[in-house]
Order: C-alpha cells, then structure tokens, then sequence
C-alpha cells in the first residue's frame, strides 16, 4: 500500500457458483524506535542489485488519456502473474517495466524517493526517481517454493512507518500462522518478526507509527503488533460471524486512528485498535469488497466490489463512501477489480483488474471519473493487482 497513515445480487451465475465452490480465498512525524535487538534472530542479507528499467511501453488502447486527469503524474502497479512492477503514466498511455521479483502483491510508498513492494521472493527496494531496483530483501521466514496466484506463500500487505525507517510486511506461510516481519530501511535486512493471523492482505500503521495492524483475512481478525517488543494483542473482526465470505480484506486509517474495513457491501466496521471494540455502519454496495483507499483529502473512502459471492449477491462496483457521514455513492461496473488508487485531487480511481480470487481477474484497469461516474478501461498485461499514485518524484 501507499504511505498507509495519510489522513487523512439476484440469480446464480456460473461464475458466482465457482466462487461459491472456491471460496474468498492527521499524520505525526515520531520517528519509529528500533525493535528490540535481543528478541531478534539474526538479521537477513539484502541481495543487492541495481536493475535499470527497461524500454517504455505503449499500453494497448491510447483512448485511456481521453479519460484520465491530465494532472495525473505516475502510478505505480504490481503485475502478479509475472516478476515486475511497472511505472505507469495515463497521461501517455506508456508505462515502465522494472523487475522487482516472483509474483509481486503490494507496494508502499516512503520517503527520500523510494519504495517498497512485497513479492514472493522477498521485499524489493525502488529507487522511484532513478527507476531502479536497489535490493531485494529476503524473508526470515522460510517460504517454500515460489508460486503465483491467489494462495501462493510470500509477502502480501506491506506498509512503510511514518519516518521511514521500517518496513513492515505481512508473509503467509502457506498453512497456520502468518507472519509480519520488519526490515530495516538503511540496513536493507528484516530484523525481526511476530505471528499474525492467516494471510495478511494488508498491512497498515498508527497514526504515530507505534502499532502495526495486519489484516488477517482466513482468521477474521486484526492483529495489532508493537514493532518495538515485538509484542502482538489479536482482534476478533467478524461482524456477521466466521466460516462464510464476510472476512477482512483491508483497511484504511481514518484521521481519528480508527481502522476502516468493509465487509461484502452490508457493513463497515469502524474499529478502534486500542480497545478493540468495533461498530458497524451498514453499507449498501451488496458486493464481495476488497481494495479500499482514501481520497488524498481523507474524506471519501473508495471500496472495490468484485460482485457476487456469498451473502453478497450483486454486481461489481465502486462505493464512494464519506468517512465522516457514511453517506454512500455506488457506481456500477463491467468487470471485476481488487485493488484502486485516487489521482491527486481525488477526481478519478484507477482500479486494477489482476483479481487473485479464483484467477477471476483480467488484463486491464478501469479509470473511474468520480465526479459524473463516467469508466473506460484499457489493457496493461499480466494482471495488475496493486495501485499507487507515486507523491514523489
């Protein structure tokens, strides 16, 4: 994910039986302190390479920068079903690609220009002026055979603490217990690590760095662990129940520190981490939800609806929601997505069509235009999962 503190259906179709059959698979400035050395292993020897970026590609329909905010600089994308991320500019219709690893999930923008995505392999290290990659960081944790897909073991949520210094992201093991591991932004080595719940989709911070929360989505929970102790408290989230769909995908922090997590277009949780206790606004979207951001003012929050599943028996869409009233805007669309960014002035969302979720997904994205609900797509290959608008340059 970004800098993850910024303030702020009708009748079964074949495709809703398979997913039935498969099933879901304010900022503050404190610096972050550093974990405990002696509750740690050993650190992990960063690969250190420098991979320059390739030769600019022109994506497969140029009618996509008839749709988009020319104010819009670049995105940056994970294509899952292949070993790079790309650098994409909306305005051109070219994007960039830059090798960064095996099955690559989530990215997370920090400071001094770099940022970080979490693969299969370990946590690649961007250099976002130079277009370059700088390391890629192995796991402590022993992921097995490198895979892709909706279930394959390594990195998945990852976010960046307000000063820069660690990187924390979320690695499912294949089976049991995940783990969040933390890594050193100027060592280049994880230095530690905590138990969390079954694959961690996202990962995000406090609003002062102090707790790191994974979003547990097979265990329907939230674990908020201190980096520094290295310590963990598990938070049960599961406002209609376990064993169905209504699991945790991920989540956004509000300006007042609640964590905001809908759950298949009936609810949003508003979670307070300290205590643990939640309530749940209802929500209309009647969609299986993943992505979610806020617009860069803090004040709309985007859910990404892939359609039926479960309870949920709609179609896919996007919910505008607005963080403080509630109040709900639903835009209907073509395709499935999992992941969306917002341009820098929150008029448009780029959703990404690479679905992980029983390889239902598509090569493209879909630009919405928030304001007049307008969509066009356009084609950019090897299933796009992640999003993030690039703030610096």
């Amino acid at each position: 994910m970004l800098f993850k503190n910024s303030p702020l259906f009708a009748r079964l179709t074949p495709l809703t039986l398979l997913l039935l059959i498969v099933g879901c698979g304010s900022q503050q400035s404190t610096a972050s302190p550093a974990p405990m050395g002696s509750s740690m292993p050993s650190p992990t020897t960063a690969i250190i390479t420098q991979t320059p970026k390739s030769t600019s590609t022109p994506a497969a329909s140029s009618s996509v920068t008839a749709s988009i905010n020319p104010t819009a600089t670049t995105f940056l994308v994970t294509h899952s079903k292949s070993d790079y991320m790309s650098f994409l500019d909306p305005a051109s219709g070219t994007f960039e690609r830059l090798v960064v690893g095996k099955a690559p999930f989530a990215i997370a923008e920090g400071p001094n220009q770099r940022a970080y995505v979490s693969t299969a392999e370990g946590v690649a290290v961007i250099d976002t002026k130079l277009r370059t990659r700088l390391a890629l960081v192995p796991y402590q944790s022993k992921v097995g055979k490198l895979s892709y897909g909706e279930y394959r073991s390594g990195g998945m949520g990852i976010a960046v603490s307000p000063d820069g210094k660690f990187v924390y992201v979320g690695v499912y093991l294949g089976g049991g217990k995940s783990q969040l591991e933390i890594m050193d932004t100027e060592k280049l080595a994880m230095t530690g690590h905590v138990a969390v719940g079954v694959r961690p989709f996202d990962v995000v911070t406090s609003l002062d760095g102090h707790e790191v929360y994974s979003i547990d989505h097979d265990s329907y929970t939230v674990t908020a662990v201190d980096p520094v102790n290295l310590q963990s408290r598990t938070l049960d989230v599961a406002p209609y129940g376990k064993g169905g769909f209504e699991k945790p995908h991920y989540a956004v922090v509000r300006a007042d520190g609640r964590l905001l997590l809908p759950y298949q277009g009936r609810g949003l949780v508003v979670l307070d981490p300290i205590s643990g206790s939640y309530m749940t606004q209802p929500l209309t979207g009647n969609t299986h939800q993943e992505g979610v951001t806020l617009t860069p003012d803090g004040k709309q929050l985007l859910i990404v609806g892939i359609g039926a599943a479960g309870s949920a028996t709609g179609k896919p869409n996007l919910t505008v929601l607005d963080t403080n009233t509630y109040a709900e805007k639903i835009i209907p669309l073509s395709r499935m997505h999992q992941m969306v960014a917002s341009s820098a002035d929150g008029r448009y969302a780029y959703l990404t069509g690479g679905v992980t979720y029983a390889d239902t997904g598509w090569d493209g994205m879909t630009v919405v235009d928030l304001t007049i609900g307008t969509t066009r797509e356009f084609e950019l290959p090897d299933y796009p999962l992640d999003v993030q608008l690039l703030t610096s340059k």
